[in-house]
């Protein structure tokens, strides 16, 4: 399946049915009163969060839903029946924007959320609602309230625990592969990766998803290289693991770079936990790898491993280092939502 992270639809809510104008006619009834029933309602346009997607590539075929409007009224009273309303299926962490992408409607991040982006029209009073004690034979109806209408965009942010970043070709997909069941596309030259991808990873009893983004450059943040929409797919990340390639020139630059484009992209997105790990390290000298993690802590960086996917070194390492972070950031957020929690006596 193609991945598609975001896509600009059309929806429009179904129009009110219009209200009836009629009377009884029965035999022996020569004047009979209004029995007018009233328009039905129009069907609305819901989004709703469904779990076994991760992309939006069915709104790429299909950019224009319009529910069905409302039936009109009949006489004997009978109301019209209501139009039947839409519902868009939304993968877990789809955001919904405004047609100008300044306003965010609905965010959704739990399975079962659903939010009523457009209600349908009230449809319309048939004439037996406006009968009264001094016009016992109105002839006016109502006609039917108009749905509404709006061009809205749809962003995915991927939900992952972990979220794996560096400068292209730094091992991102190859490391996902050998943790999880994941099979991105591996090949050595940069900008393999063209989407993010997904994978689950379980170590010592514990499993959490791990998101390979797309490889970040320079300017990233104002959009080239489309960096700007894959650094939002960790923005809900719990940790960073940032892979920095130890075969490239300069190995510290690319640390910089990346810091540099997470700190300009979101303030948040740079003070999340970041844990470091130099790839490739089978393919440099011991000693040039010592020296590395020697410059890295003087910047600041504490937790710093040594990794290789192929040879499988310092993966177990890794991937308790994220886990441990996780569990505690998963505590840290239930206790927090326990205290948020309203008390009822």
């Amino acid at each position: 399946m193609k991945f598609l992270d975001q896509a600009k639809i059309f929806i429009r809510s179904g129009n009110g049915g219009p209200g009836s104008i009629s009377f009884r006619r029965e035999a022996n009834v020569p004047h009979g009163g209004p029995d007018g029933g009233d328009g039905g309602r129009g069907g609305d346009i819901i989004a709703k969060c469904v779990n076994g997607l991760n992309t939006l590539i069915d709104f790429r075929y299909q950019q224009h839903f319009k529910a069905e409007s409302g039936r009109p009224g009949a006489g004997r009273d009978k109301s019209g029946l209501s139009g039947k309303s839409i519902v868009l299926k939304l993968p877990v962490g789809t955001q919904i924007l405004s047609h100008d992408q300044n306003m965010i409607l609905a965010d959704l991040t739990k399975v079962g959320q659903e939010i009523v982006l457009a209600k349908g029209g009230e449809g319309g009073h048939g004439n037996a609602f406006f009968k009264t004690s001094t016009n016992q034979a109105p002839r006016r109806a109502q006609p039917g309230i108009l749905g509404l209408e709006m061009w809205i965009w749809l962003r995915l942010k991927l939900i992952a625990d972990a979220g794996l970043v560096g400068l292209p070709n730094a091992g991102k997909s190859t490391f996902l592969s050998v943790v999880s069941a994941a099979k991105p596309k591996i090949a050595d030259y940069p900008f393999t990766t063209l989407h993010p991808n997904l994978g689950v990873v379980s170590i010592d009893g514990k499993e959490f998803v791990m998101a390979d983004i797309p490889g970040l450059i320079e300017g990233a943040h104002r959009g080239a290289g489309i960096g700007h929409r894959f650094l939002g797919h960790v923005e809900r990340c719990r940790v960073l693991l940032h892979l920095i390639d130890v075969t490239h020139t300069d190995p510290i630059e690319n640390w910089h770079t990346v810091r540099t484009e997470l700190s300009a992209y979101d303030q948040n997105l740079a003070n999340k936990p970041e844990i470091v790990a130099l790839s490739k390290c089978d393919s440099a000298p011991e000693d040039y790898v010592t020296d590395l993690i020697e410059v890295l802590q003087k910047t600041g960086v504490s937790n710093i491993f040594r990794l290789s996917s192929v040879s499988g070194n310092g993966i177990n390492e890794v991937l308790r280092a994220i886990n441990d972070v996780i569990q505690s950031e998963r505590i840290e957020a239930d206790n927090l939502g326990k205290i948020q929690k309203p008390w009822h006596p």
